[in-house]
């Protein structure tokens, strides 16, 4: 982790990369183990951008509107599966869709994955975009 001066100016790339990213959830996470692992901090981020890459082509947007980084958080339930939590205009976007969605993620030391499945309702007359 890198050292901020205060909480206007982040110093390093990795705090802005995360601030840019990640919700606020996900930011306490990633603060939080990268405090005691800078190492899980880092692969903490990876999975979360992974999977918000691959939520956002499930979709059929790709980082266009509503689809923002931070309207979409991959968070986990106490069991750690994790599951994706949307925000504002995405969530009323994807809701309006009668869709759902899944992920799984995982990292190794030099790479981080993700696999997302979206389903639609059967009763949801909208298709995707």
């Amino acid at each position: 982790m890198c050292a901020t001066s205060g909480a206007s100016r982040p110093r390093c790339p990795a705090e802005r990369f995360a601030r840019k990213v990640l919700g606020d959830a996900e930011h306490a996470v990633w603060q939080a183990r990268g405090a005691r692992w800078p190492e899980r901090g880092v692969r903490y981020l990876a999975t979360r951008f992974s999977a918000k890459e691959s939520f956002s082509k499930a979709i059929g947007l790709g980082m266009r509107m509503p689809m923002t980084w931070r309207s979409c958080e991959i968070l986990n339930q106490p069991s750690g599966q994790p599951v994706i939590v949307l925000h504002g205009a995405l969530k009323t976007w994807f809701e309006e869709r009668g869709l759902r969605a899944h992920v799984t993620v995982t990292d190794e030391s030099d790479y981080a994955a993700s696999f997302v499945v979206v389903e639609r309702d059967g009763s949801s007359p909208l298709a995707l975009p």
